[in-house]
C-alpha cells in the first residue's frame, strides 16, 4: 500500500488535548471531531487539510491522555498517514486500533518541511520527500498490520474475519 500527499508539520510533544481538545469529547461522531482537529495549535488545519495528506511531527506525538478520539479526529480529517520521530505508546496503539497508518522515522520527521509532497510505501517503509528527492527508511508494517489498517481498524478487521 502506498500513499502520497502534501504535508502538515508539527513539533515535539503534541498531546492529545491539542489534537482534539477535551471540550469536544462529548461526541462520538468522527466528522464532528474532524472539524476541531488541531484547532488549539493550528486553528485553520481542519479547513486546510485535504484527503490523502500527511501529518509530520517531532518526538512524542500523541502524548497525554489515552483517548481514541485523537487518532480518530486525524483520520476523519482525511489524513492518510502520520510520520513522527516517535509516538507516545498509547497513541500508537490507538491509531492502529482505528486504522490510522503511522510510521516512526526520526530522520524523515526532521527533514520534511510543511507543504512538501511526500510518498510512503507501507510495504517497504520507504518515505520519499518528492519535493527534495530525499528518501528515508521507516519500519514497514508486517502484512497482518497492513490488513488491519486496510480493514479500517481492529474492530472491522475482527468482524471481517469472524
Amino acid at each position: 500500500m502506498k500513499v502520497s500527499g502534501k504535508t502538515h508539520k508539527y513539533g515535539d510533544n503534541v498531546d492529545t488535548d491539542v489534537i482534539i481538545p477535551a471540550r469536544y469529547l462529548n461526541t462520538p461522531d468522527a466528522q464532528e471531531l474532524a472539524k476541531h482537529c488541531m484547532e488549539d495549535i493550528d486553528a485553520g488545519f481542519a479547513a486546510r487539510v485535504r484527503p490523502g495528506e500527511i501529518m509530520v511531527a517531532g518526538r512524542n506525538f500523541g502524548c497525554g491522555s489515552s483517548r481514541e478520539h485523537a487518532p480518530l479526529a486525524i483520520k476523519a480529517c482525511g489524513v492518510a498517514c502520520v510520520i513522527a520521530a516517535t509516538f507516545a505508546r498509547i497513541f500508537y496503539r490507538n491509531a492502529l486500533n482505528i486504522g490510522l497508518p503511522i510510521l516512526e522515522c526520526p530522520e524523515a520527521a526532521a527533514a520534511i518541511k510543511a507543504g512538501d509532497t511526500v510518498s510512503v510505501d507501507f510495504d517497504t517503509g520507504v518515505i520519499t520527500d518528492e519535493t527534495t528527492g530525499q528518501t528515508f527508511r521507516g519500519e514497514p508494517f508486517p502484512p497482518f498490520m497492513q490488513e488491519l489498517i486496510a480493514a479500517g481498524g481492529l474492530a472491522a478487521y475482527r468482524r471481517a474475519r469472524a
